[in-house]
């Protein structure tokens, strides 16, 4: 009698006994990896592109494949997790302000809104927070809920593309460049507020994106082009956070996709830095050359970013 490989004879012309399974030594088997042809049990086994594998080897076959990547090097994900807690934020922030005011449609005369917006004159009087707090306050509901879909429809995209830790880098350096551009080139006394300088960030990284991935740019640019003319055109409105936001998007997003793939995360993470440090040299140096702080008006008008 011939015995199957891996089985004991029995004693005295007994059927031979099978082996027990490597990761269930109460159960005989006569079935094998086809990887490392351990004894498995039925329950121990995987179909794969030939024979069957045991669970181990599967977990370590799956570990040793490379997962597919963006252009930007983040893993493929199906749903965006930042932009909706942005959206939270924002809202939170507003709904604050108004119950505060007492009024939805003036929630700008709450102490939040007055303690928090952007004023360059009380950001060169060491209130800096500013620069930040101002991307997540908004002047009235149609203000909030422009700002709130453009993030959304062009959040989403951008978030899946690079990764969540690299979109956060781009919409706090957007949100950062327009409050610079603000801080260097605006009326000193005139209280900003609003996402838009972090949003059209999102633009300008989107259109490099688009440009990156070689699709079609005409409706990014159309996008952006309408947002800017209706920037002009509308009183009230921040051209400056707008384009300093928008400025710093692209430049961002750009580091992002164009890197290369051997030293991605290097440069990124540099030209990120470097970006960072650009803005705080032209911060200090601006705010060196503000002077006298000893009065700030009480007259002034809002714009909305």
């Amino acid at each position: 009698m011939t015995v199957p490989p891996g089985t004991t004879p029995g004693p005295d012309g007994a059927p031979p006994q099978l082996p027990t399974c490597a990761r269930h030594p109460d159960r005989p088997t006569g079935l094998r990896c086809t990887r490392c042809e351990r004894p498995a049990c039925p329950e121990c086994l995987r179909d794969a592109s030939v024979g069957q594998q045991c669970v181990d080897c599967v977990r370590e076959g799956g570990a040793t494949v490379r997962r597919p990547v963006t252009v930007a090097g983040a893993r493929l994900r199906d749903k965006p997790i930042l932009v909706p807690l942005l959206i939270a934020a924002n809202v939170a922030a507003y709904v604050l302000t108004a119950v505060q005011a007492g009024d939805f449609g003036a929630n700008f005369r709450s102490a939040l809104f007055v303690d928090y917006s952007l004023i360059p004159l009380t950001v060169a009087g060491g209130q800096w927070w500013r620069l930040l707090t101002s991307g997540f306050l908004h002047i009235g509901v149609v203000h909030l809920v422009m700002n709130m879909l453009a993030l959304w429809v062009i959040g989403r995209d951008l978030e899946l593309l690079v990764g969540r830790a690299r979109f956060a880098a781009v919409y706090g350096l957007s949100l950062i460049g327009g409050s610079t551009a603000v801080f260097l080139l605006g009326a000193a006394d005139v209280p900003v507020a609003g996402a838009s300088g972090a949003v059209y960030g999102l633009m300008g990284g989107i259109a490099v994106a688009a440009l990156r991935l070689k699709v079609s740019l005409r409706p990014v640019i159309t996008v952006i082009a309408l947002n800017i003319v209706a920037s002009v055109l509308i009183p009230g409105i921040s051209l400056l956070g707008h384009i300093g936001g928008l400025l710093l998007g692209a430049a961002s997003t750009a580091a992002l996709v164009y890197a290369p793939r051997e030293r991605r995360t290097l440069v990124q993470a540099g030209a990120l830095v470097g970006l960072l440090v650009v803005l705080v040299v032209v911060l200090f140096v601006r705010d060196v050359s503000y002077g006298d702080l000893s009065c700030i008006g009480s007259g002034y008008e809002l714009a909305c970013g």
